[in-house]
């Protein structure tokens, strides 16, 4: 008796059949492949396979835009006015300077845009994660949805865990201490826009694949998106490096150059500590690299969103926003 193959197994044949058979899937074929992946459709063994071969080929611009498809339609929300001004990912984590983009998205809420972050923890060893800094800080992270939409409504800014809204992304992800290496997952979850804002912020460590979120990102309709070589992997503007900026605005890509805001390196802390954020908002203490990191970042925000017309007066803003900040309430 002949065995029936699994339906999954069309989606690894396709991408593992030798180097003159393989070629990469289609929109509609990442499309369903990920969605029997989010519905626990797949076995493990094939699971494996999968990422591999997708990791060692890398994903193309209409892979991702079907699996962010996919994956969007698994978390859809209802037709009730989007409560976020900017969607804002943050995945990988710190390893050589403190999260300062956490400042620059507290400062960004403290005059009126609607941040909210998602992003995961802990799956790679030497890292500080944004679930863990928010605590230093004194803020709580959302564990639903619903309570995102609520702190967003409250206080203008909401970090939710990838777990909460998606965990089959998120067991993923955690894989990575099993296979060594990181999965088409990492690139994805980064353009999830749970609430489907307008505007989307995202950064990437690997300059290769800037173009293909952008390209993604157009492929999906998004409106306005902004990608660029984040500090580390997270959306956090190096101020010691030129910053190349690709962004989908109304169906048409741009490139923008924003320069380095100071001529020499600075070097980097031989400890991160959390507090130091604190400090720093707080006037405490001085960290001429931090202060430039909020307000650079906060900048390409502010230019995003369409709140300046130019970089020169999204740093004015930003640096205004600086001098104008709410100091925490220590009490």
């Amino acid at each position: 008796m002949t065995k029936q193959e699994h339906p999954f197994a069309q989606y690894i044949r396709i991408l593992g059949k030798g180097k003159k058979g393989s070629r990469p899937l289609t929109r509609e074929e990442a499309y369903q492949a990920m969605r029997m992946i989010l519905a626990d459709e797949v076995l493990p063994v094939q699971l494996g396979a999968f990422l591999m071969l997708m990791r060692v080929k890398e994903e193309t611009r209409e892979e991702l835009a079907g699996f962010i498809q996919a994956a969007r339609e698994s978390f859809s929300q209802t037709g009730d006015p989007c409560p976020a001004d900017l969607d804002w990912s943050s995945y990988a984590g710190k390893r050589r300077h403190l999260p300062w983009f956490l400042l620059s998205a507290l400062l960004l809420a403290d005059n009126g845009i609607r941040v909210f972050m998602h992003g995961a923890g802990g799956h790679t060893e030497g890292r500080i994660y944004t679930h863990d800094v928010l605590k230093c800080l004194g803020i709580k992270h959302a564990t639903s949805l619903q309570e995102a939409r609520q702190q967003l409504e409250e206080r203008r800014f909401s970090y939710l865990p990838l777990e909460y809204f998606c965990p089959k992304l998120h067991e993923i992800i955690e894989l990575r201490q099993i296979m060594g290496l990181r999965s088409p997952v990492h690139t994805l979850a980064r353009m999830l826009n749970p609430f489907n804002a307008d505007y989307s912020i995202q950064a990437i460590f690997h300059p290769g694949y800037r173009p293909v979120h952008q390209e993604a990102a157009l492929l999906l309709n998004d409106p306005h998106v902004a990608v660029f070589k984040g500090e580390g992997g997270e959306v956090e503007r190096n101020p010691d490096a030129d910053c190349l900026v690709q962004s989908v605005h109304k169906n048409q890509l741009i490139d923008e150059q924003w320069p380095r805001m100071f001529g020499r390196r600075h070097v980097k802390s031989e400890t991160l500590d959390p507090k130091q954020l604190t400090a720093v908002w707080q006037d405490d203490i001085e960290d001429e690299y931090g202060k430039a990191a909020v307000i650079g970042t906060a900048a390409i925000a502010l230019k995003l969103l369409g709140k300046a017309d130019s970089q020169e007066r999204a740093m004015k803003m930003a640096e205004d926003f600086w001098q104008r900040r709410k100091k925490f309430d220590n009490g």
